[in-house]
């Protein structure tokens, strides 16, 4: 038997050796034999042929305009739960939930999604999802005095389309980019970022001029006439390969587990200051529009966030990157937010928090493709993602669970420290993780990896 020999450690895919008897060299940390899983060398080959360029940044465009919409919408929820709670008088941590459960859908089918996306192709995936996000917004604009028809329109129809968007932008992209694939899945989740930047001023207009009901129904209406000519554009460079809908024995890899706990664990505070900041300005005595525009300079933070990411994805290394931006948000949680009680400290908060988080949901998808391949990211993405179903849904409750038994949200800007704080420890135990999978992956802190 020939002998695979590996001059360099690579960072995206270990080549274990063998002896000539075939036998692995204990001395290589790796947990995946490229020589015998055909989905890696699937991988090598798939990137070996990819343009990093052409048609791929037409799909990156309109992979954009798609996350413009379906993350702007779930990061802008804040802004509409204010105005519920002021106008309807529910309970806020009840409202968290109906902001909650539309990104949660996102994990709660990922693997389904996975599965559909192969059979049917990321372009009639894409319409869909913008179909059924749209089609959400106007059905959630007559169900505005009940909670359960917030649920079953903004929660549930549009959790469904934003979990069929959420998986077209995470696995298309790795067709068309290899070496600038961290540059290009930063742009298009900084669509996301600006997406929620904008809508964050557009519903603070609505929400004045023409109220809750018709803020929802022009949404809908804006998100079906913009977002369908995006997704017509997308479409495979080549078909998805056939692979089975689980792979369970990624998790005998150390690293695939870890990671999996670093995003299962990672997504608990991620919403908790987009759905807060509107409340916690109020608290403060600022206006509802100042906390409309901090949500707004949260987004745009959070957009600048995923293009430096991505970029720094390519110079850095994607784990060193999902390291930094973790370890940014846990810092920014337990020191900014809780001095911020005027605007110059929140302002700043923003910027770090709404950055890092940012950085973490363009840093994934990258991960994912650079350590398990190319020709596996739609099963492994929907598996990693699968584990935030959690962080998704009860993280920004519990916070407001917690913000309740502190006094509730007329106590004081003191009484939302003790919810800041949970969601500061539980970034701190997934920045852990991320260091954890970093020292598993290669053990030399100066390596690009």
């Amino acid at each position: 038997m020939a002998t695979i020999t590996q001059t360099q450690p690579s960072t995206a895919i270990e080549l274990p050796n063998l002896d000539p008897q075939g036998e692995r060299q204990r001395n290589v940390p790796t947990a995946v034999d490229a020589t015998q899983d055909e989905i890696m060398q699937q991988s090598l080959i798939a990137d070996s042929q990819v343009p990093d360029g052409g048609y791929g940044w037409v799909v990156i465009f309109a992979c954009a305009v798609v996350t413009w919409w379906f993350v702007g919408s779930s990061y802008t929820w804040g802004v509409m739960q204010a105005a519920l709670v002021d106008k309807m008088g529910y309970s806020s941590s009840t409202l968290a939930f109906v902001g909650s459960l539309c990104p949660a859908c996102i994990s709660l089918l990922a693997v389904p999604n996975a599965s559909i996306i192969r059979k049917i192709g990321p372009r009639p995936t894409a319409l869909l999802g913008i179909f059924l996000l749209g089609l959400a917004n106007i059905l959630a604009g007559f169900a505005t005095h009940s909670v359960a028809g917030l649920f079953m329109t903004f929660g549930f129809v549009g959790g469904l389309g934003t979990s069929l968007c959420f998986m077209v932008v995470s696995v298309t992209p790795a067709q068309y980019f290899k070496n600038k694939r961290g540059v290009a899945n930063g742009i298009v989740y900084a669509g996301g970022g600006l997406g929620g930047t904008v809508i964050s001023f557009i519903l603070n207009s609505l929400l004045e001029s023409v109220g809750i009901a018709w803020t929802f129904r022009i949404m809908g209406f804006l998100i079906i006439a913009t977002g369908l000519p995006a997704a017509f554009l997308i479409k495979e460079r080549a078909p998805i390969r056939p692979t089975k809908m689980l792979e369970w024995s990624l998790f005998r890899d150390v690293r695939f587990t870890l990671l999996w706990l670093t995003g299962a664990i990672g997504t608990f505070p991620l919403f908790v200051p987009a759905f807060f900041l509107p409340l916690y300005t109020n608290s403060l005595g600022l206006s509802s529009s100042a906390g409309a525009g901090l949500v707004a300079a949260w987004n745009f933070s959070s957009a600048i966030g995923r293009l430096s990411c991505g970029f720094a994805c390519d110079k850095l290394g994607s784990l060193n990157t999902l390291f930094l931006s973790l370890l940014l948000s846990a810092l920014s949680l337990f020191v900014l937010w809780p001095i911020s009680n005027s605007i110059g400290p929140l302002i700043a908060f923003v910027i770090i928090n709404g950055s890092a988080n940012g950085g973490f949901f363009s840093t994934m998808p990258t991960v994912v493709g650079n350590v398990f391949g190319s020709a596996r990211v739609s099963v492994a993405v929907g598996m990693i993602v699968s584990g935030w179903l959690g962080g998704y849904l009860m993280g920004a409750p519990i916070a407001g669970y917690i913000l309740n038994a502190s006094g509730g949200e007329s106590s004081g800007a003191g009484a939302y420290r003790p919810a800041i704080f949970y969601a500061g420890s539980m970034a701190t135990v997934a920045t852990v993780l991320a260091a954890l999978v970093r020292i598993k992956v290669d053990r030399r802190f100066k390596k690009t990896v």
